[in-house]
């Protein structure tokens, strides 16, 4: 009898760890489809026009997309430096960009709510919206700028954080897809 309620405890277990996985995400048990994301103003791997730089006009390159997942219901993009001094910093978190969405013009806005019902997060420049390479002297830092498809709207008010958005996405990632660009001074 303890044999059979010991085996009873396990399997109930495993189906709480179970559940407990499928909550916690797609990635988890299912795989996530891939995105391509492309730039009219870089390649892959190539350098970033000056004008997106700190060094110019600092406005963001346009960005394009591959079509997301027929659940898709809103896009994320998160772009970043891992090769900062201090650690990964953060040039532009942007989120609930609608879910027809294909891309994102050059020289967007710098407001944390747009029009269209997106919302831009704090970057660590403490700024909304898009702030672009700013590397010290030295080696090309690589700026990977990292485009979600997700099955929610996130919700956030905007101005949320990098971990706020990551956070909230958990889960949640349906497709998503990378574009590296360099950047020296």
């Amino acid at each position: 009898m303890k044999r059979w309620q010991g085996a009873v405890a396990v399997l109930g277990l495993a189906l709480v760890v179970g559940a407990d996985a499928r909550e916690a995400g797609r990635t988890k048990g299912a795989s996530v489809e891939t995105l391509q994301v492309t730039s009219a103003a870089f390649n892959k791997g190539g350098p970033i026009p000056k004008k997106c730089t700190c060094d110019d006009a600092d406005a963001s390159p346009p960005l394009m997309w591959s079509a997301a997942p027929a659940a898709t219901k809103s896009f994320a993009l998160i772009v970043d430096d891992p090769d900062a001094p201090a650690g990964t910093w953060v040039h532009w978190v942007i989120y609930d960009l609608p879910a027809d969405a294909r891309g994102l013009s050059a020289g967007m806005s710098k407001q944390a709510e747009l029009a269209d019902g997106a919302r831009q997060g704090t970057n660590d420049f403490r700024k909304t919206g898009y702030n672009g390479p700013c590397p010290p002297p030295g080696k090309p830092h690589r700026y990977f700028f990292k485009v979600y498809a997700l099955d929610i709207r996130l919700g956030l008010k905007g101005g949320a954080s990098k971990p706020d958005v990551e956070k909230a996405m958990r889960g949640h990632i349906l497709a998503q897809g990378e574009l590296v660009g360099l950047y020296a001074r």
